[in-house]
C-alpha cells in the first residue's frame, strides 16, 4: 500500500489574519501563498510519482470536508489529475473547543481559569494527553483517526485501492503515523508539527518521511 499524507496549505489562520476575523475553524481557507504551496506541491508531486513508477490511474484522495483542505486537494489536482475523492469526517483538525480562532499567547489572559487547568493537565500528563477546554486533546484525535483506517483495510481488500493521496491537518496527520505504525505518546511529543504543504509517504508499511525536503 502507498499513502501519501499531505498538510494544506498556508491558510489565514496560519498567518494571523483569521485572528480578526474568527471565522470557524471549519471555513478557514487558504492563502494566497497558501494556494500557491498547493500548486507548487502538486507539480513536484506529479513529478516525484513519475519517477517512482506510481500509478495513479486508480489512486483516491481522501481529504478532510474542512475549507483549505478542500482547496489544498484542488490546487493538487490540477497536476494528479484523480477523479476518485472522498471525503471523512475523521480527518478535520483538532477540535480547539474554547481557544479556536485566539492566538495561543492570548488563551490566559481571555480565559485564565480554563488555561491554567490546561497547563496543569499538559504538565501532569504531557500534551498528548492533555485536552483542550471544550475541545479534544491528539489521544482524542488519535481515536478518531483509528476509526478511517478501518476504511483503508477495507477498500483494500474488497477493491484493491492501495495508492492514497490524504489531504489533512498538522495533528491529524501526525496521530495517523502515531496509529499506523504503532509510535508511542513520547514520539509524539518530540514529532514536530509538519509545514504547510509537507508531504509524508509510507510504502509497503515503511515511514519514508517527509519527501519534499530531500
Amino acid at each position: 500500500m502507498h499513502i501519501f499524507l499531505i498538510r494544506h496549505g498556508e491558510s489565514m489562520a496560519n498567518n494571523g489574519s483569521n485572528y480578526v476575523k474568527r471565522i470557524p475553524d471549519h471555513l478557514v481557507e487558504l492563502s494566497d501563498v497558501g494556494k500557491k504551496q498547493a500548486y507548487d506541491a502538486g507539480v513536484w508531486l506529479k513529478k516525484y510519482c513519475e519517477q517512482q513508477a506510481v500509478s495513479l490511474e486508480s489512486a483516491r484522495i481522501w481529504r478532510s470536508p474542512y475549507l483549505r483542505t478542500r482547496q489544498t486537494s484542488e490546487e493538487f489536482n490540477k497536476s494528479l489529475n484523480i477523479s476518485d475523492i472522498r471525503e471523512d469526517i475523521t480527518l478535520v483538525e483538532q477540535q480547539f473547543g474554547l481557544f479556536d480562532s485566539v492566538p495561543e499567547e492570548e488563551w490566559g489572559k481571555l480565559f485564565q481559569k480554563e488555561y491554567e487547568e490546561y497547563e496543569r493537565q499538559r504538565n501532569n500528563y504531557g500534551k498528548f494527553y492533555a485536552r483542550l477546554p471544550l475541545g479534544e486533546s491528539p489521544f482524542d484525535v488519535a481515536v478518531r483517526v483509528h476509526q478511517f483506517m478501518g476504511t483503508i483495510h477495507r477498500d483494500y481488500e474488497k477493491h484493491g485501492i492501495d495508492t492514497l493521496f490524504i489531504f489533512t491537518h498538522g495533528t491529524t496527520l501526525r496521530t495517523f503515523l502515531l496509529r499506523w505504525f504503532h509510535y508511542s505518546p513520547e514520539w509524539y511529543h518530540e514529532e514536530k508539527n509538519p509545514k504547510n504543504c509537507w508531504i509524508r509517504e509510507i510504502k509497503d508499511g515503511k515511514d519514508c518521511g517527509y519527501i519534499n525536503l530531500r
